[in-house]
Parts: structure tokens; sequence; C-alpha cells
């Protein structure tokens, strides 16, 4: 009987002292909100980022140039797809991407009538290491198009993405996605556009709809 109580005893002391470890503690997801190892982001959650402050979205005509058009004003949404445990990688689809009071340098060219994002939604995934890719979806390639004000009147170019992705990196630092350099090739259009455009943007913060930052785990 004495031995009895003893292992009761000692059982009930183990239980006691040992941790407890619930499915949300044993890993963080890729996506969390508060800080990095916060609360996961739902699916379905929308994400949205603008200009990182004091930046500019430019595509220039070449990766070192400063000729072609540069936008004071650009923003991305998009819908949580699926956050899985750290390390891990979480998918978006991107449903929305604005670029707006755009100008150009470009030689013969007045202005910047508007640049239009084609083919969303793009398939997005986000890796623990900050990798960023964004590929097409099913509507067709990673395209933009730009139409100018030139001296011969109203020219549309298309671009679309060279190498078919394009691939960012996210930081914790500031909440950020940047893209730098990314090729773009003329598909169709007038001459007075560059044959090649390579973007370069920074957003942040990456955020959810009620303003909460964005961490990658």
């Amino acid at each position: 009987m004495r031995t009895r109580t003893l292992l009761t005893l000692t059982a009930a002391l183990a239980a006691f002292t040992l941790p407890a470890i619930s499915p949300a503690s044993a890993a963080d997801n890729v996506l969390t909100t508060g800080s990095a190892g916060g609360d996961a982001v739902a699916e379905t959650t929308t994400l949205t980022a603008p200009l990182a402050s004091g930046t500019t979205a430019t595509l220039y005509s070449s990766a070192t140039g400063t000729t072609g058009i540069t936008c004071t004003t650009s923003q991305f949404t998009a819908t949580v797809d699926s956050n899985p445990a750290a390390p891990g990688t979480a998918s978006e689809s991107l449903t929305a991407h604005t670029f707006s009071n755009c100008t150009s340098n470009n030689v013969g060219v007045l202005g910047v009538t508007s640049v239009t994002v084609n083919n969303l939604a793009y398939t997005t995934t986000v890796a623990s290491d900050g990798t960023v890719t964004v590929a097409p979806g099913s509507a067709g390639a990673i395209q933009t198009t730009v139409v100018l004000r030139t001296l011969l009147g109203s020219v549309t170019c298309v671009y679309q993405a060279t190498n078919g992705d394009l691939t960012g990196a996210a930081s914790n630092t500031d909440n950020s996605i940047q893209f730098a350099n990314q090729q773009f090739t003329r598909t169709s259009g007038s001459s007075l556009c560059p044959a090649s455009g390579f973007w370069t943007a920074k957003y942040a913060p990456v955020a959810t709809s009620d303003g909460a930052a964005v961490f990658v785990n």
C-alpha cells in the first residue's frame, strides 16, 4: 500500500512539473503578426502594402541606368491561401497591384497615362528564409501594360516578366518586401518604349487589413 502511494505521488509531481505543450506553441507559423513568432496569420486574411516611405517604383531601361518610368504611388493586395508551420512556405494570391503618379524621362515621352498590371491573380509564395516568389496564375503571364503620351500621340506597350517569375526578399526589420531589377521584355508596342524594363520597388509595411504588421518566420 505504501509503495502504491509513493508511485502515485511521484507521478503527480511529474505531471505538475513538466510543461504543457499545445499544438499552437509546438511550432510558429511562417506568417505571424505582432512579432516574429507571434500570432499566426489566418488563411483568407487580406494583406496590403504601399511603397515604403520615401521610395519610388521604377521601370528603367537598364539594370544600372536611370532612364525610364518612375511612380511615386504603388500598392499591392494579396490573400493568404496557406500558412504552415515554420520553417516552411506560405502561399498567397496577389489579387491587385496598382501604380499611379508616374512620370517618364524617356526621349520623346511627354507623360505617363497609365501603368496597369494584367492577368491577375498571381501565385505568390513566402519562404521562411524571406524569399518571395511571384508566379503567373491561371490568367496568363506576369504582364504590365504601359500607356505613354508622346510627341507622336498615345502609344501602348506591353511588357512581360522575362524569366516568367519575379523574386523579392522579405525583411522583418521594417516588415518589407523588396524587388530589385526584375527584368521585363517588351512584347508589343512602339519603339518609343524601351525593349527591356528593369523593375525595382520596396513595399512596407506589409500588414493585415486591421493594420497589424506581418512578420516572416
